[in-house]
């Protein structure tokens, strides 16, 4: 067994929402605004300026909306949401789920 302290459970890593990847990979890179991101979408900008704080989820129409823009499959932003959810939510339950016997097949 390794004596490495690196963490390797994809739990305890950071997690990174859809927002931090649009910054990151897209509006920082192409040097675009949330304001030029929200106009070419057609939508309000408190919606994209949400999605990168983190305080708005990703659904559907928008990850579709941005997915269009930046050619990019349907549900790319749907599913980094998810996967943030589900390990949050992983977190959040702070070992209930290991309490929980599957049913038998």
């Amino acid at each position: 067994m390794s004596k490495s302290s690196t963490t390797t459970n994809p739990d305890w890593l950071d997690l990174v929402h859809a927002g931090d990847i649009l910054l990151s990979e897209f509006i920082e890179p192409l040097a675009l605004t949330q304001g030029k991101v929200a106009n070419s979408v057609h939508v309000e900008p408190a919606r994209i300026s949400g999605m990168i704080a983190g305080t708005t989820p990703v659904d559907a129409d928008l990850d579709l909306r941005l997915t269009r823009l930046f050619g990019l499959s349907e549900g790319y932003f749907l599913r980094i949401q998810t996967r943030h959810d589900t390990l949050a939510a992983k977190r959040a339950l702070n070992g209930e789920l290991e309490r929980i016997l599957p049913l038998a097949a």
